[in-house]
């Protein structure tokens, strides 16, 4: 869908999609995945210079919305997920407009302005049947998130000395100021309480500080492109996490904000579980999505007395350990997702 813009240059309205899950085996515990598809984006033949470095290809499933094939945005978003990676979601939920200027690099270089409607979706891990589209460890993209077995080292070893010399090259006191108490609320600087659910402010905080590379590559980028908007350092700044094209780790990270959100009062996480789990299968799937050890005892007490599961009379057999009870969610729970705003697909 393609309108006009107020200076009369087009514009381009697309969906695009976090598709999460969370896979649990018995060697290597839970681990949430999202989709990454293949961005075809290249720097025009004009513009590029003989050291240049490959384009960040892992992108989220996204397409244009097609108002004439589709009656609903959610119609829209279902269909690129089944077009990228051949997957039928159940789940979705909105989460934001994304319409920075120059979040697409095609605009930088003569095309459309891009506004995009984003959504997480959740689902069951299955194949990907489509080329291209694979499976990725969702703290590949975010590994100062995950703190299940201990904070990460990259936090004391380069996140806040980095940040510290950011604060403090601030051009004068009260912006030095307003940079300390960002990075202190946000990366829980000088002892400070981490709060699993600044996500967000923690990727922003360190784009705009020059700490990831999405930061360098698209401050590069709009200077070929003569566009002088962009004011982040020219140094290449050391790799934390993986890159994502576009503004990919932007959606992701609001995604994964809005689904540690939720996971303190709704019970969302039955979408990434079979019919039927034990405790100790729920608790990892809490657990991966939140980034935090959970008190194992505190944790069965409040989903047993809380109402949120009810026990099938049936085991399943652990190899080497007592026979775990197998549980479900109680139906009453299943429907409190109606009155989240959430769309969910009817059950097959």
């Amino acid at each position: 869908m393609a309108g006009e813009t107020r200076n009369g240059s087009e514009t381009q309205i697309g969906l695009t999609a976090a598709i999460v899950s969370v896979g649990v085996s018995p060697a290597n515990g839970a681990e949430p995945r999202v989709v990454t598809v293949r961005s075809g984006f290249e720097i025009p033949e004009s513009h590029r210079r003989g050291d240049e470095l490959p384009p960040h290809r892992d992108a989220l499933p996204g397409a244009p919305f097609d108002p004439e094939r589709f009656r609903t945005l959610q119609d829209g978003l279902r269909a690129v997920a089944e077009d990228a990676a051949g997957l039928t979601l159940r789940y979705v939920e909105q989460l934001y407009s994304f319409g920075d200027r120059y979040r697409d690099p095609h605009e930088l270089f003569g095309g459309p302005r891009s506004l995009v409607v984003g959504y997480l979706a959740l689902l069951r891990e299955a194949p990907l049947r489509i080329d291209g589209a694979e499976w990725r460890g969702l703290y590949e993209f975010f590994p100062w998130e995950d703190w299940r077995e201990s904070p990460p080292a990259l936090l004391d070893s380069v996140i806040r000395p980095a940040l510290a010399r950011w604060v403090a090259a601030a051009p004068d006191e009260p912006a030095r100021a307003r940079r300390g108490e960002r990075a202190r609320m946000a990366f829980a600087l000088d002892g400070g309480e981490w709060d699993s659910e600044r996500v967000l402010e923690r990727y922003e905080l360190l784009y705009e500080a020059g700490l990831v590379v999405e930061a360098f590559r698209d401050h590069d980028l709009a200077r070929r492109a003569g566009v002088e908007e962009r004011t982040v350092r020219l140094e290449m700044p050391r790799a934390l996490g993986r890159p994502m094209a576009r503004d990919g780790r932007r959606i992701l990270a609001t995604a994964l904000e809005r689904l540690r959100g939720k996971l303190k009062y709704r019970p969302i996480v039955f979408e990434l579980l079979p019919p039927t789990f034990t405790l100790h299968q729920l608790q990892q799937v809490v657990e991966a999505l939140s980034g935090e050890r959970l008190h194992k005892q505190n944790f069965r007490r409040l989903m047993i007395s809380g109402g949120l599961v009810e026990p099938t009379g049936q085991y399943e057999s652990q190899t080497g350990g007592r026979p775990a009870e197998l549980y479900r969610f109680r139906r009453s729970a299943i429907l409190e997702r109606t009155s989240t705003g959430a769309i969910a697909a009817p059950e097959d």
